[in-house]
Protein backbone atom coordinates (compact mmCIF):
# COMPACT_ATOMS: atom_id res chain seq x y z
CA UNK A 1 0.00 0.00 0.00
CA UNK A 2 1.42 3.39 -1.00
CA UNK A 3 -0.02 5.63 1.70
CA UNK A 4 0.94 4.05 5.05
CA UNK A 5 2.86 4.47 7.26
CA UNK A 6 4.45 7.91 7.57
CA UNK A 7 8.22 7.63 7.33
CA UNK A 8 8.75 9.69 10.49
CA UNK A 9 5.64 8.45 12.28
CA UNK A 10 2.19 9.95 12.78
CA UNK A 11 3.30 11.73 15.97
CA UNK A 12 5.99 13.85 14.31
CA UNK A 13 5.93 17.47 15.55
CA UNK A 14 3.10 19.57 14.08
CA UNK A 15 3.79 23.22 13.35
CA UNK A 16 1.59 25.72 15.23
CA UNK A 17 -1.36 26.87 13.16
CA UNK A 18 -1.57 23.70 11.07
CA UNK A 19 -5.32 23.57 11.78
CA UNK A 20 -6.41 26.90 10.29
CA UNK A 21 -10.04 26.68 11.37
CA UNK A 22 -12.56 24.45 13.13
CA UNK A 23 -16.04 24.71 11.59
CA UNK A 24 -19.10 23.80 13.68
CA UNK A 25 -21.94 22.83 11.30
CA UNK A 26 -25.26 24.69 11.37
CA UNK A 27 -28.50 22.71 11.59
CA UNK A 28 -31.00 22.95 8.72
CA UNK A 29 -34.15 21.14 7.62
CA UNK A 30 -34.03 19.62 4.13
CA UNK A 31 -37.00 17.66 2.82
CA UNK A 32 -38.30 16.99 6.32
CA UNK A 33 -34.93 15.74 7.55
CA UNK A 34 -32.34 17.38 9.81
CA UNK A 35 -28.93 18.11 8.28
CA UNK A 36 -25.73 19.69 9.61
CA UNK A 37 -24.10 22.06 7.12
CA UNK A 38 -20.34 22.57 7.37
CA UNK A 39 -19.80 24.32 4.01
CA UNK A 40 -20.25 27.06 3.05
CA UNK A 41 -19.23 28.68 6.33
CA UNK A 42 -18.27 32.17 7.40
CA UNK A 43 -14.62 32.59 6.46
CA UNK A 44 -14.45 29.29 4.55
CA UNK A 45 -16.77 29.10 1.56
CA UNK A 46 -14.71 26.43 -0.24
CA UNK A 47 -12.10 23.76 0.44
CA UNK A 48 -10.59 23.10 -2.98
CA UNK A 49 -13.66 22.80 -5.25
CA UNK A 50 -15.95 21.64 -2.39
CA UNK A 51 -18.44 24.47 -1.89
CA UNK A 52 -21.19 22.65 0.02
CA UNK A 53 -21.04 19.87 2.63
CA UNK A 54 -24.13 18.52 4.45
CA UNK A 55 -24.28 15.68 6.95
CA UNK A 56 -27.73 14.07 6.67
CA UNK A 57 -28.77 12.49 9.96
CA UNK A 58 -28.28 10.00 11.45
CA UNK A 59 -32.03 9.88 11.79
CA UNK A 60 -34.95 7.53 11.58
CA UNK A 61 -38.24 7.74 9.71
CA UNK A 62 -41.40 6.35 11.25
CA UNK A 63 -43.62 3.97 9.32
CA UNK A 64 -45.05 5.73 6.26
CA UNK A 65 -42.50 8.57 6.36
CA UNK A 66 -39.43 9.29 4.29
CA UNK A 67 -37.18 11.86 2.66
CA UNK A 68 -38.95 14.22 0.24
CA UNK A 69 -36.69 16.67 -1.57
CA UNK A 70 -38.95 17.76 -4.44
CA UNK A 71 -37.59 18.52 -7.93
CA UNK A 72 -35.24 21.51 -7.92
CA UNK A 73 -32.59 22.89 -10.32
CA UNK A 74 -28.79 23.22 -10.31
CA UNK A 75 -26.18 24.91 -12.51
CA UNK A 76 -22.39 25.17 -12.38
CA UNK A 77 -21.65 22.27 -10.04
CA UNK A 78 -21.56 18.53 -9.50
CA UNK A 79 -23.43 16.91 -6.62
CA UNK A 80 -21.88 13.97 -4.80
CA UNK A 81 -24.16 11.84 -2.62
CA UNK A 82 -22.62 9.21 -0.34
CA UNK A 83 -24.55 7.19 2.27
CA UNK A 84 -23.58 5.30 5.41
CA UNK A 85 -27.07 3.98 6.18
CA UNK A 86 -30.46 3.83 4.44
CA UNK A 87 -31.34 4.53 0.80
CA UNK A 88 -32.34 7.45 -1.44
CA UNK A 89 -34.12 7.28 -4.80
CA UNK A 90 -32.51 9.76 -7.21
CA UNK A 91 -34.41 10.98 -10.28
CA UNK A 92 -33.27 13.72 -12.68
CA UNK A 93 -34.31 15.52 -15.85
CA UNK A 94 -32.03 13.30 -17.95
CA UNK A 95 -34.36 10.42 -17.13
CA UNK A 96 -32.05 8.81 -14.55
CA UNK A 97 -33.73 6.73 -11.84
CA UNK A 98 -31.14 5.37 -9.44
CA UNK A 99 -31.39 4.00 -5.88
CA UNK A 100 -28.41 5.10 -3.77
CA UNK A 101 -27.19 2.56 -1.20
CA UNK A 102 -24.45 2.81 1.46
CA UNK A 103 -20.98 3.07 -0.04
CA UNK A 104 -22.22 4.00 -3.53
CA UNK A 105 -21.36 7.29 -5.24
CA UNK A 106 -23.99 9.31 -7.08
CA UNK A 107 -22.22 11.99 -9.17
CA UNK A 108 -24.56 14.37 -10.99
CA UNK A 109 -23.02 17.16 -13.07
CA UNK A 110 -25.39 20.07 -13.52
CA UNK A 111 -23.29 22.05 -16.00
CA UNK A 112 -25.61 24.40 -17.88
CA UNK A 113 -28.66 23.05 -16.05
CA UNK A 114 -30.35 20.00 -14.57
CA UNK A 115 -33.26 19.28 -12.22
CA UNK A 116 -33.52 16.36 -9.81
CA UNK A 117 -35.37 15.00 -6.81
CA UNK A 118 -34.29 12.91 -3.85
CA UNK A 119 -36.90 10.81 -2.07
CA UNK A 120 -37.42 7.64 -0.11
CA UNK A 121 -38.64 4.89 -2.43
CA UNK A 122 -42.37 4.27 -1.80
CA UNK A 123 -41.64 0.58 -1.21
CA UNK A 124 -39.32 1.47 1.68
CA UNK A 125 -41.73 3.87 3.41
CA UNK A 126 -43.99 1.12 4.68
CA UNK A 127 -41.67 0.07 7.49
CA UNK A 128 -39.76 3.37 7.89
CA UNK A 129 -36.01 3.24 8.34
CA UNK A 130 -32.76 5.07 9.02
CA UNK A 131 -30.88 7.55 6.87
CA UNK A 132 -27.33 8.80 7.31
CA UNK A 133 -24.98 10.23 4.73
CA UNK A 134 -23.18 13.19 3.19
CA UNK A 135 -24.10 15.34 0.22
CA UNK A 136 -21.41 17.59 -1.22
CA UNK A 137 -21.35 20.08 -4.06
CA UNK A 138 -18.21 20.43 -6.17
CA UNK A 139 -17.93 23.73 -8.04
CA UNK A 140 -17.01 23.34 -11.71
CA UNK A 141 -14.03 25.23 -13.18
CA UNK A 142 -14.98 28.15 -15.42
CA UNK A 143 -14.25 26.19 -18.59
CA UNK A 144 -16.73 23.47 -17.55
CA UNK A 145 -19.54 25.56 -16.03
CA UNK A 146 -21.66 25.32 -19.19
CA UNK A 147 -20.92 21.69 -19.97
CA UNK A 148 -23.78 19.33 -20.82
CA UNK A 149 -25.51 17.86 -17.76
CA UNK A 150 -24.58 14.27 -16.92
CA UNK A 151 -25.19 11.57 -14.36
CA UNK A 152 -23.00 8.69 -13.18
CA UNK A 153 -23.48 6.06 -10.51
CA UNK A 154 -20.61 4.01 -9.05
CA UNK A 155 -21.34 1.02 -6.83
CA UNK A 156 -19.33 0.68 -3.62
CA UNK A 157 -17.44 -2.35 -4.97
CA UNK A 158 -15.97 -0.23 -7.80
CA UNK A 159 -14.24 2.25 -5.46
CA UNK A 160 -10.63 1.75 -4.30
CA UNK A 161 -10.56 0.29 -0.79
CA UNK A 162 -7.41 -0.33 1.26
CA UNK A 163 -6.64 -1.44 4.82
CA UNK A 164 -3.41 -1.19 6.80
CA UNK A 165 -2.38 -0.83 10.43
CA UNK A 166 -5.83 -0.14 11.84
CA UNK A 167 -6.91 2.08 8.93
CA UNK A 168 -9.68 1.30 6.42
CA UNK A 169 -9.87 3.81 3.55
CA UNK A 170 -12.32 4.02 0.65
CA UNK A 171 -11.46 6.63 -1.98
CA UNK A 172 -14.84 8.10 -2.94
CA UNK A 173 -13.63 10.48 -5.67
CA UNK A 174 -10.44 11.94 -7.11
CA UNK A 175 -6.88 10.78 -6.50
CA UNK A 176 -4.65 10.51 -3.41
CA UNK A 177 -2.40 8.08 -1.52
CA UNK A 178 -1.48 6.46 -4.84
CA UNK A 179 -5.14 5.54 -5.49
CA UNK A 180 -7.58 6.84 -8.12
CA UNK A 181 -11.38 6.55 -8.03
CA UNK A 182 -13.39 5.83 -11.20
CA UNK A 183 -15.54 8.95 -10.76
CA UNK A 184 -14.82 11.41 -13.60
CA UNK A 185 -14.03 14.78 -11.99
CA UNK A 186 -13.48 18.20 -13.57
CA UNK A 187 -10.60 19.46 -11.40
CA UNK A 188 -7.93 17.98 -9.10
CA UNK A 189 -9.56 16.79 -5.86
CA UNK A 190 -9.73 14.00 -3.31
CA UNK A 191 -12.54 12.70 -1.13
CA UNK A 192 -12.17 9.68 1.15
CA UNK A 193 -14.11 7.77 3.80
CA UNK A 194 -11.67 6.67 6.50
CA UNK A 195 -12.28 4.46 9.54
CA UNK A 196 -9.61 4.36 12.24
CA UNK A 197 -9.22 1.79 15.00
CA UNK A 198 -8.29 3.21 18.45
CA UNK A 199 -4.86 4.83 18.20
CA UNK A 200 -4.52 4.36 14.43
CA UNK A 201 -3.47 7.28 12.22
CA UNK A 202 -3.90 8.38 8.61
CA UNK A 203 -1.73 10.97 6.82
CA UNK A 204 -3.21 13.81 4.80
CA UNK A 205 -2.23 13.77 1.11
CA UNK A 206 0.45 16.38 0.56
CA UNK A 207 -0.08 16.93 -3.17
CA UNK A 208 -3.38 18.80 -2.76
CA UNK A 209 -3.26 22.51 -1.99
CA UNK A 210 -6.41 22.74 0.16
CA UNK A 211 -7.39 20.01 2.64
CA UNK A 212 -9.98 19.41 5.33
CA UNK A 213 -11.29 16.61 7.54
CA UNK A 214 -14.84 16.14 8.77
CA UNK A 215 -14.93 14.14 12.00
CA UNK A 216 -18.04 12.02 11.66
CA UNK A 217 -17.60 9.82 14.73
CA UNK A 218 -15.15 9.55 17.60
CA UNK A 219 -12.27 11.89 18.35
CA UNK A 220 -9.03 12.66 16.52
CA UNK A 221 -5.76 14.30 17.45
CA UNK A 222 -3.59 16.49 15.25
CA UNK A 223 -0.34 16.77 17.15
CA UNK A 224 -1.23 17.70 20.74
CA UNK A 225 -4.71 19.02 19.85
CA UNK A 226 -7.86 16.87 20.07
CA UNK A 227 -11.09 17.38 18.13
CA UNK A 228 -14.53 15.89 18.77
CA UNK A 229 -17.11 14.63 16.27
CA UNK A 230 -19.25 16.77 13.94
CA UNK A 231 -16.52 19.30 13.25
CA UNK A 232 -14.71 20.18 10.04
CA UNK A 233 -11.00 20.85 10.43
CA UNK A 234 -9.41 23.04 7.72
CA UNK A 235 -5.66 22.62 7.37
CA UNK A 236 -2.82 24.81 6.20
CA UNK A 237 -1.44 23.98 2.76
CA UNK A 238 1.47 21.58 2.33
CA UNK A 239 2.04 20.79 6.02
CA UNK A 240 2.90 17.14 6.60
CA UNK A 241 0.16 15.99 8.95
CA UNK A 242 -1.58 12.89 10.23
CA UNK A 243 -4.81 12.42 12.18
CA UNK A 244 -4.78 9.89 15.02
CA UNK A 245 -7.93 8.32 16.46
CA UNK A 246 -8.81 8.54 20.13
CA UNK A 247 -9.56 5.57 22.41
CA UNK A 248 -12.96 4.90 20.79
CA UNK A 249 -11.67 4.97 17.21
CA UNK A 250 -12.93 7.45 14.60
CA UNK A 251 -14.57 7.83 11.23
CA UNK A 252 -13.53 10.74 8.99
CA UNK A 253 -14.28 12.26 5.61
CA UNK A 254 -11.07 13.69 4.13
CA UNK A 255 -11.49 16.15 1.26
CA UNK A 256 -9.91 18.95 -0.73
CA UNK A 257 -8.11 19.78 -3.94
CA UNK A 258 -6.77 22.65 -5.98
CA UNK A 259 -7.96 26.16 -5.19
CA UNK A 260 -10.73 27.27 -7.55
CA UNK A 261 -10.01 29.55 -10.51
CA UNK A 262 -11.66 32.63 -9.04
CA UNK A 263 -14.64 33.48 -6.83
CA UNK A 264 -18.06 31.86 -7.13
CA UNK A 265 -21.52 33.32 -6.61
CA UNK A 266 -24.10 31.24 -4.79
CA UNK A 267 -27.85 31.61 -4.84
CA UNK A 268 -30.07 28.77 -3.61
CA UNK A 269 -28.97 25.72 -5.67
CA UNK A 270 -27.02 27.70 -8.26
CA UNK A 271 -23.23 28.18 -8.38
CA UNK A 272 -21.46 30.28 -11.01
CA UNK A 273 -18.51 32.59 -11.62
CA UNK A 274 -21.04 35.00 -13.18
CA UNK A 275 -23.76 36.90 -11.34
CA UNK A 276 -25.61 37.35 -14.63
CA UNK A 277 -25.63 33.60 -15.26
CA UNK A 278 -27.28 32.99 -11.90
CA UNK A 279 -29.88 35.66 -12.69
CA UNK A 280 -30.63 33.79 -15.92
CA UNK A 281 -30.96 30.47 -14.07
CA UNK A 282 -33.38 32.07 -11.61
CA UNK A 283 -35.50 33.36 -14.48
CA UNK A 284 -35.37 29.99 -16.26
CA UNK A 285 -36.60 28.06 -13.22
CA UNK A 286 -39.33 30.58 -12.49
CA UNK A 287 -40.52 30.41 -16.11
CA UNK A 288 -40.44 26.60 -16.27
CA UNK A 289 -37.63 26.39 -18.82
CA UNK A 290 -35.72 23.62 -17.01
CA UNK A 291 -36.62 20.11 -18.18
CA UNK A 292 -39.01 18.16 -15.98
CA UNK A 293 -37.99 15.15 -13.87
CA UNK A 294 -39.65 12.05 -15.40
CA UNK A 295 -41.66 10.17 -12.80
CA UNK A 296 -41.72 13.18 -10.47
CA UNK A 297 -43.52 15.87 -12.46
CA UNK A 298 -46.29 16.81 -10.03
CA UNK A 299 -44.27 18.81 -7.50
CA UNK A 300 -41.34 21.21 -7.48
CA UNK A 301 -39.58 23.61 -5.12
CA UNK A 302 -40.35 27.22 -6.09
CA UNK A 303 -37.64 29.85 -6.44
CA UNK A 304 -36.95 31.44 -3.03
CA UNK A 305 -38.04 35.00 -2.40
CA UNK A 306 -35.66 37.68 -3.54
CA UNK A 307 -34.84 38.56 0.06
CA UNK A 308 -32.43 35.59 -0.10
CA UNK A 309 -29.39 37.46 -1.36
CA UNK A 310 -26.80 36.16 -3.76
CA UNK A 311 -23.47 35.42 -2.12
CA UNK A 312 -20.05 35.76 -3.66
CA UNK A 313 -17.49 33.23 -2.45
CA UNK A 314 -14.19 35.10 -2.37
CA UNK A 315 -11.08 34.04 -0.54
CA UNK A 316 -10.24 37.52 0.70
CA UNK A 317 -13.49 38.17 2.57
CA UNK A 318 -16.02 35.33 2.23
CA UNK A 319 -19.57 36.38 3.12
CA UNK A 320 -21.95 34.19 5.11
CA UNK A 321 -23.81 31.43 3.29
CA UNK A 322 -27.49 31.63 2.46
Amino acid sequence: MGWMPLEDGPDAPVAPGAVRAVILPRVHDVGGFEVRRALPARGHQMVGPFIFFDQMGPGEFLSGQGLDVRPHPHIGLSTLTYLFDGAILHRDSLGSRQPILPGDVNWMTAGRGIAHSERTDPALRVAGGRLHGIQSWVALPKAAEETAPAFAHHAARSLPFETAEGVSLRLVAGAAWGLAAPVAVSSPLFYADVQLQPGAAVPLPEEHEERAAYVLRGEVAVGPDRFAAERMLVFRARDRLALRAGPQGARLLLLGGAAMDGPRYLFWNFVSSSRERIDQAKADWKAGRFAAVPGDEKEFIPLPEERVRMRAATRAEPPPAS
